[in-house]
C-alpha cells in the first residue's frame, strides 16, 4: 500500500491526503478540490504553486513548464509533483465559485463535421435533465476505457443550450481522435468530465488580444463569441496562426464576424510564429488583456517574451495544448 502524506493547501485552508504514487494535483481533484490546471503534462504551468514546506519529487525530471528561476523561488507544478513528506502548498484560488463544480456526465454525439483534413467539429448533446456550467475558454475531458482521458476546449460560448462544441485534431493512432475520424457515428455515447482549466474570458475595459495556434482557436472562438455578445466598445484583436491555409478552418466565420463587428480585427498567417506578429503590431502590450492558446512552444515563448513588452501578469491568460500522457 502506498504511503500517504498530508498536504495543507493555503489560502484555502484545506488539508488532503496524497499517496506517494499520485500527483498532488490528482490527489486534490480526487478530494473534490479543483485546483487550477490544464495540460497535466507539466508544460503549461497552469498548476504552478509555491511549496512552503516539505519535499516533492518529479519522477520524470523537472517539468518543462517550470523555469530554473521559478524552481529556485520555491515553485512547483502540482500535476507532476509527488509528495515525499507532509507539505504546505500555497495555490491560487479558483476564479469563481461556479468553477468548482466539476461533473461527470454522459453525452451523445449530435453531429460531427470535417472542418479541415485533420480537424473535426464534434458537437455533443447533454441529457435534457443535465447542464454543464462552464466559462468561455475552459475545457473538458472525454473519458475513455482503461482510465484514459483526452482534453478538449469547449469552442462555443456558454449560451448554446445543451450542446458542447469541440475541435478534435486527428492524431494517427490516437486513442480518441482515430476513433472519431473512423468508426464513431452520430448517437454514440461519450462520458465527459468538466469544466476544467483556468483559461477564461474576463470582461473589462482594456482592449483584448486573442492569440491562437492551430486548434487553440477552439477556446479563442468561445471567448470571442462571449466578448462579441457584450454591449461594449472593447476593441478585440484576433491573431491566428496555422501551418497551412487549411488549418485556418473557420475563415468564413471570421469574415462574418468582422462584417458585423467593427471593433474586431483579424490577422491570420501560415508562416512564422503568430505571437511575433503580435509583438510587431503591438510593441507595447501594457494596455492589453491577452488570451493565448496553442502549442507548448508558442505558449512558452509568450510567457518568456511578453512581460518584457509590458504585458501584465494579471491580464495574461494562457493555455498550452499538448498531447495527452497516459497512465
Amino acid at each position: 500500500m502506498a504511503l500517504h502524506h498530508t498536504v495543507r493547501i493555503i489560502p484555502h485552508e484545506r488539508s488532503i491526503k496524497a499517496a506517494e504514487d499520485v500527483s498532488v494535483l490528482a490527489a486534490a481533484l480526487l478530494a473534490g478540490m479543483p485546483l487550477p490546471h490544464s495540460c497535466r503534462s507539466g508544460r503549461c504551468g497552469s498548476c504552478r504553486a509555491r511549496l512552503l514546506s516539505g519535499r516533492v519529487e518529479y519522477p520524470q525530471g523537472p517539468p518543462p513548464g517550470l523555469s530554473p528561476q521559478e524552481r529556485s523561488e520555491g515553485f512547483v507544478l502540482l500535476c507532476q509533483a509527488l509528495a515525499r513528506s507532509d507539505l504546505v502548498v500555497e495555490a491560487r484560488l479558483m476564479a469563481s465559485p461556479a468553477s468548482a463544480e466539476i461533473r461527470t456526465l454522459p453525452t451523445r454525439i449530435a453531429r460531427s463535421v470535417r472542418l479541415s483534413p485533420d480537424v473535426m467539429r464534434l458537437v455533443l448533446r447533454l441529457p435534457s435533465t443535465e447542464a454543464l456550467q462552464f466559462q468561455a475558454g475552459q475545457h473538458l475531458d472525454v473519458l475513455l476505457e482503461g482510465g484514459l482521458r483526452r482534453s478538449y476546449s469547449v469552442a462555443n460560448a456558454p449560451n448554446a443550450g445543451g450542446e458542447l462544441e469541440l475541435h478534435v485534431q486527428h492524431v494517427p493512432g490516437g486513442a480518441f481522435s482515430a476513433a472519431l475520424f473512423g468508426r464513431l457515428r452520430e448517437g454514440a455515447l461519450l462520458k465527459i468530465e468538466g469544466p476544467l482549466g483556468q483559461l477564461r474570458y474576463e470582461s473589462g475595459p482594456e482592449p483584448a488580444i486573442f492569440i491562437a495556434g492551430g486548434t487553440g482557436f477552439a477556446p479563442v472562438k468561445a471567448m470571442l463569441g462571449q466578448a462579441l455578445l457584450e454591449d461594449s466598445r472593447r476593441a478585440l484583436h484576433l491573431y491566428w496562426g496555422a501551418r497551412a491555409a487549411a488549418g485556418l478552418y473557420e475563415a468564413q466565420l471570421l469574415r462574418e464576424w468582422t462584417a458585423r463587428h467593427a471593433r474586431l480585427t483579424v490577422h491570420t498567417q501560415c508562416t512564422g510564429w503568430v505571437h511575433e506578429a503580435v509583438l510587431e503590431a503591438h510593441p507595447d502590450l501594457a494596455p492589453f488583456a491577452i488570451y493565448a492558446a496553442g502549442p507548448p512552444a508558442m505558449i512558452a515563448a509568450i510567457r518568456g517574451s511578453f512581460p518584457a513588452h509590458g504585458a501584465r501578469a494579471q491580464l495574461l491568460y494562457l493555455d498550452s495544448f499538448d498531447y495527452a500522457t497516459d497512465p
